[in-house]
């Protein structure tokens, strides 16, 4: 296997990679494609994988480009090997993003790893591309048939976290009460910091029959800081079943969850998810969310709530390179105090644009928020106003494996009647994020 790898390595390089004219390069290539066919036919991927390699490097992107989607299809068909496949058809996006059969077959990849969401975006993107009648039923059958999904997967984010207000506090050295004015700690007043950001998730699939499965996901998140007295973090366990009905999804799940803050506990929470998606026409999908939870927290019984959500959003495929979406969202929280008893809603949007090698996302929100009551101690019964605007970038080009560099900016203002929750934020991330 080693000679002929080394056979194969030396083919190419004497073929394709010595300056020659244009029609010996073309033949040469040929000649290449044809041993990596042959090899393929005869099982030997090592080989084939060796030669597509070669052609891969070569400076006709037609070449590279077929080369480079002859090996994705046999990794993905006979290695199985879905992650590498997908990474070489995103390799061929970053240079034609108008390859609408390349964005279909990562769109089945995608959803061979059980990247549902991922899967449809790229088959949004395919239609914004606009496609050649022998490839609509490819993408009939597959919007229609996003089944073969992966048993079990994951995902993890690590990022260096640079924060202006780690505790989202006021930048006020005193309180407005009711009985006069109380000086606020320092822990109780606006604190920067630079900490180290974690977000992974990982699920369980089982097959029931073709149209409902049984989904496990287990994600947790942790904001970590030198002394710990600002440490964030959550985990949650979901279960339940997802159904396939039409080109429509539906997911019913029960939520288990914990929060800890400053490295002790802070909220217990537990209750029913509900998720559906439902395409609208060929570039464009809707989403619903809604949500009944019960949460009981650790430091103060009287904040113990239902909490009751829903929102709406919609998710649009421009061009194949281009695409946003809009959401809606309200929330209803029952405490015991009534005090602690709120309601609010909000809406924002995002656009997304692929330029080469780099992914960019710009998204903003306002949320607003009202309590049903004045706390006694407060003069002012609460009512907020938050804005929130973030930019983002996954560098591709820099890509490790299936990792990429991302970076993140957001700046964040949150307007209240009550001084305590008034505050200004401004956070960022450096870190790695799988690109698959």
């Amino acid at each position: 296997m080693l000679v002929l790898a080394w056979s194969v390595q030396a083919f190419a390089q004497t073929h394709v990679a010595e300056p020659q004219s244009q029609q010996s390069m073309e033949l040469s290539a040929a000649q290449l494609f044809d041993f990596a066919k042959q090899a393929q036919a005869a099982d030997d991927v090592e080989a084939a994988r060796t030669a597509y390699l070669a052609l891969a490097e070569n400076p006709d992107i037609e070449i590279r480009t077929e080369a480079r989607f002859r090996l994705a299809m046999m990794l993905a068909e006979k290695g199985k090997n879905y992650r590498e496949a997908a990474v070489l058809l995103r390799e061929i996006l970053d240079e034609k993003p108008n390859a609408a059969r390349v964005r279909v077959e990562l769109a089945r990849i995608q959803a061979l790893m059980g990247n549902l969401g991922a899967a449809e975006r790229e088959l949004r993107a395919a239609q914004a591309a606009g496609l050649p009648p022998e490839i609509e039923p490819l993408i009939r059958f597959y919007a229609q048939a996003l089944g073969a999904r992966k048993p079990f997967g994951g995902s993890l984010e690590v990022a260096f976290a640079p924060d202006s207000n780690v505790n989202r506090a006021t930048r006020s050295e005193t309180l407005g009460t009711v009985i006069g004015n109380f000086d606020l700690s320092r822990d109780a007043r606006e604190t920067s910091g630079l900490g180290l950001s974690l977000r992974g998730q990982a699920y369980v699939r089982a097959a029931v029959d073709p149209h409902v499965d049984i989904l496990l996901r287990a994600s947790g998140a942790a904001r970590v800081y030198r002394d710990g007295e600002f440490d964030d973090y959550a985990m949650s366990f979901q279960a339940g079943p997802q159904f396939l009905s039409g080109t429509d999804r539906i997911s019913l799940a029960g939520l288990v969850g914990w929060r800890w803050y400053g490295r002790e506990p802070y909220e217990f929470s537990y209750g029913l998810t509900g998720n559906l998606q439902h395409p609208l026409g060929k570039r464009a999908q809707m989403r619903v969310d809604g949500a009944v939870t019960r949460s009981e927290d650790r430091r103060s019984s009287l904040r113990d709530a239902d909490r009751y959500s829903l929102s709406v959003g919609i998710d649009r495929a421009f061009t194949s390179s281009f695409g946003g979406g809009v959401h809606a969202s309200g929330l209803r929280r029952a405490a015991r105090d009534p005090g602690y008893s709120t309601a609010g809603g909000g809406i924002g949007g995002y656009l997304f644009v692929e330029m080469g090698k780099v992914t960019s996302v710009l998204s903003i929100k306002y949320d607003y928020l009202e309590a049903d009551k004045r706390l006694f101690l407060y003069p002012k019964r609460r009512v907020d106003n938050r804005y929130e605007v973030g930019v983002s970038a996954t560098l591709r080009k820099f890509r490790v494996g299936s990792f990429a560099p991302i970076l993140k900016l957001s700046f964040e203002r949150n307007t209240s009647t009550i001084e305590l929750y008034d505050y200004k934020r401004i956070a960022g991330e450096v870190g790695i994020t799988a690109a698959f």
